[in-house]
């Protein structure tokens, strides 16, 4: 137990102050009556220092299930290493136990959860060949990179339904990414560029001007229908416990940190959704003289949130390292005991 306690403090976002709560002279629970306003996210973080840790302990607790429905009034055992329900459903009034009336309880308060911003530029892992709905086929002055407010051309034209006012995303199909511990292929990544808008239409082609660009775009870019990936991503407990790997980040690169964006083998196949928080765990090996008798605590680096979700990937954006993350390390939604 003293090893799961200390794990939760290196996750800690405010640290400084530890909750007499757990103190090694505190054996019984504490029972805590959620006021207005509460969320598991912020009775982690008064309660163990972590509010990262609260799917871990909706995942241990199935009868609190929605933390958008634990509410005012409600009784909760605060553990050591979760939260439990002491009650499930709210006293019927006075009123109506000395009538003997039934009386339907109020409706839970909506209560805000911690959220995320996204911007669209994350980028996701495609398993099957993207096409896309047209490409740059030219540039203004023949710049080799052109960004937001320049003028570019497409073979999108009034022959494929296209229209002056019409909006497209614009991605760049990069390389084929390979499992890091399979060694099998999973899929292309595809990394956003941009926007565009078409300004005239020709009958196999147009002109467009890029109304915003989060890297430098060039001609062959690929055109897919416009959407706004701008959102306020809630956190959102997982259906059921998941054990993946990190594939590979956004950038590419292999030392990987807080506010990185990362791609998973997991994804709808295996029960993801988004605003899933998963950790992020690493094995240690024993010494060769060991490593058939001895099996050592996982170490704990950090903690992910599903941002996007595809087949068999998902994107997720590092919301806390302590440690260098690299492609190979695991992501699980229940921290090992």
């Amino acid at each position: 137990m003293k090893k799961l306690i200390a794990s939760i403090a290196i996750l800690a976002i405010v640290g400084s102050v530890t909750s007499p709560l757990f103190a090694a002279t505190q054996p019984e629970p504490t029972i805590y009556v959620v006021q207005k306003g509460d969320t598991l996210w912020g009775l982690s973080e008064r309660f163990f220092s972590d509010p990262y840790f609260w799917p871990n302990l909706w995942s241990r607790n199935q009868t609190i299930g929605n933390p958008h429905f634990i509410y005012p009034g409600q009784k909760l055992r605060i553990l050591p290493d979760r939260i439990e329900s002491v009650t499930n459903q709210q006293p019927p009034p006075p009123s109506a136990q000395s009538t003997g009336k039934t009386v339907t309880p109020p409706l839970p308060e909506s209560i805000s959860e911690k959220t995320f911003s996204v911007t669209g530029s994350e980028g996701f892992l495609t398993e099957d060949e993207l096409t896309g709905v047209g490409r740059i086929v030219a540039t203004n002055h023949d710049w080799v990179m052109v960004g937001a407010g320049d003028t570019v051309y497409t073979d999108i034209g009034a022959n494929r339904d296209g229209r002056t006012g019409e909006r497209f995303s614009i991605f760049s199909s990069q390389e084929v990414i390979t499992h890091p511990i399979r060694q099998v292929t999973v899929g292309r990544k595809i990394i956003p560029l941009g926007t565009l808008e078409l300004t005239a239409v020709t009958p196999t082609g147009s002109r467009a001007v890029i109304t915003g660009s989060f890297r430098e775009i060039s001609s062959g870019a690929l055109l897919l229908p416009w959407r706004n990936g701008r959102q306020e991503i809630p956190l959102k407990g997982s259906v059921t416990d998941l054990s993946g790997i990190i594939l590979d980040s956004l950038p590419g690169i292999k030392a990987i940190g807080t506010g990185e964006v990362v791609y998973l083998d997991l994804g709808k196949s295996q029960g993801v959704q988004v605003g899933n928080l998963l950790y992020v765990v690493r094995k240690v090996r024993p010494d060769r003289a060991h490593r058939d008798t001895v099996t050592l605590p996982q170490e704990l680096l950090g903690a992910v949130v599903i941002v996007e979700v595809r087949r068999d990937t998902a994107t997720a954006l590092v919301v806390k390292s302590v440690e260098t993350i690299y492609p190979g390390d695991q992501v699980v939604t229940v921290l090992p005991q």
